[in-house]
């Protein structure tokens, strides 16, 4: 989500994800994925660089998730095999 100001001033949050486009002409004007429009104050330019970021932050925490549920040797206990015992002998068969 990024934040945004509509011309009066107002503040608006943005899910980035739904913009279709951003065109400037002068102002800035959003296209949403369902045709909806949105004029803002800030620029084609501004609105790019905001949705960058907030991808960025959102990869990154991401990130920082799956590196904790990541696996490696360093971190895995040393695994002792566990004895495999032999069965005893039956009365009737030879042993080795």
């Amino acid at each position: 989500m990024i934040h945004l100001t509509r011309l009066n001033g107002n503040p608006l949050v943005v899910n980035s994800d739904l913009i279709k486009y951003a065109e400037s002409s002068p102002d800035t004007m959003l296209t949403l994925i369902n045709g909806e429009k949105i004029v803002v104050l800030e620029t084609c330019e501004d609105v790019v660089t905001r949705t960058i970021a907030y991808r960025a932050s959102v990869y990154s925490e991401a990130a920082g998730h799956l590196q904790a549920l990541a696996w490696s040797p360093a971190s895995a206990s040393p695994r002792t095999p566990e004895p495999n015992p032999r069965p005893p002998a039956s009365a009737g068969e030879p042993e080795d």
